[in-house]
């Protein structure tokens, strides 16, 4: 049974580097056997505020859930604004509140693949740190290799979109095979 994966992140720009980085992680599970779907930028302007006296039921809100609650692993990719994850990402994650009374709540158990792409280094890691944070809380497993890229000095994408720097290609097949191999692992 092929492992499904599900990318949640980006910006109000459509293949932002964070989105960029996510779909890359995802484009190598896919080659590695997995099933993938991307939650990019776009649609993640689409979802609703996040309202824990009204919750939204939206289509868009309603097919998120619905994949997360499908999935394997998942890979979460954000830009860092000021030290912290940006908003369009933490609604789609605070949206996931609908699988508290489920089976399995929220993340709990599932490797979550974590991105950062941040204009600085201390901002990147800042806002990992964050991100992590997030994920225990919400009882994921964050990957050992976490992915912060800063976007001031690093420059990783072709013309087309793709990985063109060797480090940042081997961080995201390095997270993949990580997602790949933790996901459907027997937990003790």
């Amino acid at each position: 049974m092929p492992r499904r994966i599900v990318g949640i992140g980006g910006t109000l720009r459509a293949n932002s580097s964070s989105e960029l980085l996510a779909r890359a992680v995802l484009a190598e599970c896919a080659r590695l056997g997995a099933e993938t779907r991307m939650f990019g930028g776009p649609a993640l302007a689409a979802l609703p505020h996040f309202n824990p006296e009204e919750p939204a039921r939206s289509p868009e809100q309603a097919a998120l859930v619905a994949a997360v609650r499908a999935a394997d692993a998942l890979v979460i990719a954000t830009p860092g604004y000021h030290g912290g994850v940006s908003g369009v990402v933490k609604n789609a994650l605070d949206l996931l509140e609908d699988t508290r009374g489920d089976a399995r709540v929220y993340f709990d158990g599932m490797p979550v693949g974590l991105i950062v792409s941040a204009a600085g280094w201390q901002a990147g890691g800042v806002t990992l740190a964050a991100l992590r944070g997030i994920v225990h809380a919400m009882r994921g497993w964050p990957t050992p290799v976490g992915i912060a890229l800063n976007s001031i000095e690093q420059k990783p994408f072709g013309p087309d979109g793709t990985i063109a720097d060797a480090g940042v290609a081997q961080m995201v097949a390095v997270q993949a095979q990580q997602l790949m191999a933790f996901a459907l692992a027997p937990v003790a």
